[in-house]
């Protein structure tokens, strides 16, 4: 069996996912960083954008992300978003409407967290 890290991807409101993975792939101030088992201890701080798990068994979760904490120690890596949600829960079109919307208004935040749903969407 390959080696696995346990995962869990927590919102502020809500416990999003949470299982065992071979990699995890998510953006951090200091740039993308990949984890997988065996990494070394790790606490930074995540920017907003997909999240992305290889789990276990060869299947793949996106998560879009905004802002938040990760932490990496003994094989066990927590993601503590502020907010996340998994790419099969964003509804794609309201997404885009949204981005749109974003760029009428010149919301650069609005924007930020529409165009981050839009490539978790993508990458599912």
């Amino acid at each position: 069996m390959a080696a696995e890290l346990h995962v869990e991807l927590v919102a502020a409101d809500r416990s999003v996912w949470s299982g065992e993975a071979t990699l995890v792939v998510a953006r951090t101030t200091s740039g993308d960083i990949g984890v997988m088992p065996g990494h070394q201890p790790l606490l930074g701080v995540l920017e907003s954008g997909p999240v992305t798990i290889r789990t276990s068994d060869g299947g793949t979760v996106v998560a879009a992300v905004h802002g938040g904490f990760i932490s990496f120690a003994d094989n066990k890596l927590s993601l503590l978003a502020e907010v996340a949600e998994l790419a099969d829960e964003i509804d794609a079109q309201r997404a885009e409407r949204a981005l749109e919307r974003a760029k009428s208004d010149d919301d650069d935040a609005a924007e930020r967290r529409a165009d981050v749903r839009m490539r978790a969407v993508s990458g599912r």
